[in-house]
């Protein structure tokens, strides 16, 4: 493919970026200063948000000072602000996808379950995704056709075969629609399954299911900075990203489900039924 030759030092620099803007956001935990609400009263933003995509855009546009750049913070909030700022690149030949800080909810609280989520996608397919947790030092990297690694070690889906023996994760978006549809998937999924868990950052949730630690995460209402590395992450690992219909995994996504592929479809169809999809 047309962008071989310089995969390597893509994820290189991905991993570099994660890395250092990950040290600088542990260092800011408990000292931030400014804390502000964007879309709704649950979703927040600090200046460290904003200074970590600075770094990452710096440090990106270092290398690759011609790739198009897609981060969170550079975007009006709101859903359809959203769609539209990724309808606008999609397509471009190199898109680094951001997001500063995933789970900024709880850096504010000093719950250490946060990340930073880098992609980059090549005409609109993902081809590297990294997503770095600095609060355990965890770093999750994939490369398209390469397999993706965690701590240096290959990463494989969980195995169980069916919803009931399965471990779950969600989340609670800003979004009012949205956040009534994954409820909805919430009532009917919890007597169904061994457990679910929402602990607020869906880059590392997607991470976790690539690593076997869940064997699915399902949300309503994402962006594409929420989704793109993880994504990856989960396909390289062996398992399966879809729509809530059921479509395959693109950028433009926004109700997502991945899972470790044995219990894709009983998820979708369970959902489905309980009219959670946000179709």
């Amino acid at each position: 493919m047309v962008y071989t030759p310089g995969r390597k030092s893509f994820t290189a620099v991905a991993i570099n970026t994660a890395a250092k803007a990950g040290e600088w956001i542990l260092s800011k935990l408990g000292n931030y200063s400014s804390l502000k609400t964007k879309y709704s009263p649950h979703d927040l933003v600090t200046e460290v948000d904003q200074g970590s995509e600075k770094l990452i855009r710096r440090l990106i546009q270092t290398h690759f000072p011609e790739h198009s750049f897609l981060g969170e913070e550079g975007v009006e909030p709101g859903p359809e602000a959203s769609a539209k700022a990724v309808e606008s690149v999609m397509n471009d030949e190199y898109l680094w996808i951001i997001d500063p800080i995933d789970g900024t909810t709880n850096f504010v609280h000093g719950f250490p379950f946060f990340s930073v989520s880098i992609a980059l996608a090549y005409r609109g397919e993902i081809i590297v995704g990294v997503i770095y947790d600095p609060s355990r030092d965890e770093l999750f990297v994939a490369e398209k056709g390469k397999g993706a690694y965690v701590r240096g070690r290959r990463m494989q889906v969980a195995p169980q075969q069916k919803l009931s023996e399965s471990l779950l994760a969600t989340g609670f978006p800003p979004n009012r629609d949205a956040l009534g549809s994954n409820i909805k998937g919430i009532q009917a999924l919890v007597p169904k399954v061994r457990n679910i868990r929402s602990a607020g950052s869906a880059a590392l949730h997607l991470a976790y299911v690539a690593a076997g630690r869940l064997n699915g995460f399902w949300e309503i209402g994402l962006n594409a900075w929420d989704i793109a590395a993880g994504a990856l992450l989960v396909q390289e690992s062996g398992g399966l990203v879809t729509d809530t219909a059921g479509n395959p995994y693109t950028l433009a996504v926004r109700n997502v489900v991945a899972s470790n592929g044995h219990i894709h479809d009983e998820l979708l169809s369970e959902l489905s039924a309980a009219n959670a999809t946000g179709q």
